[in-house]
């Protein structure tokens, strides 16, 4: 029996497996959830709604002190959310028969003048944040009151602003881990995945530079250059994947090796600048919303579904899975290995082509800078999703919810102010946790200390 008991490897196996990293993804969304627990107050027409109920409650249980006659004043923040606030305050006391003697929305000088020309007033209703201002302090006497929404606790892990930057941010690496798993199922790796962000974004930004800029360039140029941004990189991919296979080159020394080559390319094509001669249209894929929902997370959620498929369902995904288990015993059954290595390697290279146009989009420009150290984020990634380092198991899926137990460990620390030397330490003992589960789960770590 294993050192470990039967206990210790079925916990093991259920964390390894795709429904046991959902559950280390939920656990940690509830962790940051409560560890990022703050006071907040309701704003814009929900905070003027609730402020409403809170006035129409005192005046019905303290009519002494809050009688129906009640002279009250608004006063809100300069700006939308303010006017929203002001204006749903100011219906909902209206509807209830209480008396509006003014309104302003505006910055606190011009709240103070408007105030101060009201004449008698019994209550002013304003938000929590011009609430804690001293622009109330000069003419405020005991018998004027000053109210605003009631505040609440709520995880600003869970706010959807929080909520939509986690998946604005870990489409790229999602994308490009799509590409990177296929490799690592094929017991290989790429390290250059990173490089062709860049190389992706420079060749998208200038050809939009040299076709219109932000002046005249429109969305059929747009894509011309996306295409070519993924083409090129489906083409270096596909050049990586020769020297591996053709030519039997360690795929590490290979990916290296392509890594500075790319990365040096990229900076020769923009010159050493960053190419920001685009229009505001080009955000669309990397900033944009269908229905609420980014576009770039959208277009992350098609690839996925396509690559479960052909992992699953296709000839394709059945032969990168059994040269991953064992290259040799494939060869011998009719499976070409150096085929289906050329063949994920220019698939990692066209996700990694896609990643850099979204990344593009999202900066509204291209540098040789972008993507650095990417390619470890997306290793990462896969390994936290249950794919073996050593080949022939791993699932997309799994990969999808690994980048998302990244991204909620990176947001959660960025929202704890955690430093930047701290989350790397974090996120390596992440990756070599990952990887010590998955050997003590197989029961390999037993043959290489001999039993």
């Amino acid at each position: 029996m294993s050192a470990f008991g039967k206990p210790a490897k079925k916990v093991l196996s259920f964390i390894s497996g795709e429904y046991g990293m959902a559950a280390v993804l939920l656990l940690l969304c509830i962790l940051f959830s409560a560890l990022t627990i703050e006071e907040k107050s309701p704003e814009g027409t929900k905070g003027g709604e609730r402020l409403a109920e809170d006035i129409i409650k005192l005046t019905k249980k303290y009519p002494t002190d809050f009688p129906s006659n009640l002279k009250i004043f608004i006063a809100s923040n300069k700006g939308k959310v303010g006017e929203n606030f002001a204006n749903s305050l100011e219906k909902e006391l209206n509807d209830s028969g209480l008396k509006i003697t003014g309104k302003i929305v505006g910055d606190p000088i011009e709240v103070r003048k408007s105030l101060q020309s009201a004449g008698d007033i019994d209550l002013i209703a304003t938000t929590s944040s011009m609430e804690s201002l001293p622009v109330f302090d000069s003419f405020l006497d005991n018998e004027t009151n000053i109210i605003s929404p009631r505040t609440y606790l709520w995880p600003v892990f869970l706010t959807p602003v929080n909520l939509r930057n986690i998946t604005s941010q870990i489409a790229v690496i999602a994308i490009l881990a799509i590409g990177m798993t296929m490799v690592i199922i094929t017991a290989g790796i790429d390290l250059s995945v990173g490089s062709m962000i860049a190389l992706s974004a420079v060749v998208a930004a200038s050809i939009i530079e040299k076709m219109g800029g932000a002046a005249e360039a429109g969305t059929l140029v747009f894509l011309v250059a996306s295409l070519a941004g993924v083409l090129v990189c489906t083409l270096s991919g596909a050049f990586t994947g020769i020297m591996v296979s053709q030519f039997s080159i360690p795929p590490f020394i290979a990916t290296l090796a392509m890594m500075q080559v790319l990365r040096g390319v990229a900076f020769k094509i923009a010159n050493n600048e960053t190419i920001s001669d685009v229009p505001a249209s080009f955000q669309w894929l990397g900033n944009g919303l269908s229905y609420g929902i980014p576009n770039c997370v959208i277009l992350m959620v098609i690839l996925y579904a396509l690559a479960h498929v052909m992992m699953n369902k296709s000839m394709l995904g059945r032969y990168i899975y059994a040269i991953g288990a064992n290259a040799e015993a494939s060869r011998m059954s009719g499976i070409s290995p150096k085929k289906i290595k050329f063949t994920v390697y220019a698939i990692c290279g066209a996700t990694a082509g896609l990643g850099g146009i979204v990344m593009a989009s999202q900066l509204q420009s291209g540098a040789g800078n972008y993507g650095v150290t990417y390619e470890l984020m997306v290793i990462a990634a896969v390994v936290v999703g249950g794919t073996s380092l050593f080949g022939g198991k791993g699932k997309v899926l799994g990969t999808l919810i690994g980048a998302f137990i990244i991204a909620v460990i990176t947001n959660g620390m960025n929202l704890l102010l955690l430093g930047s030397e701290t989350q790397m330490i974090v996120l390596g003992m992440v990756i070599l946790i990952a990887i010590l589960i998955e050997r003590i789960r197989s029961g390999e770590w037993k043959n290489a200390v001999g039993g």
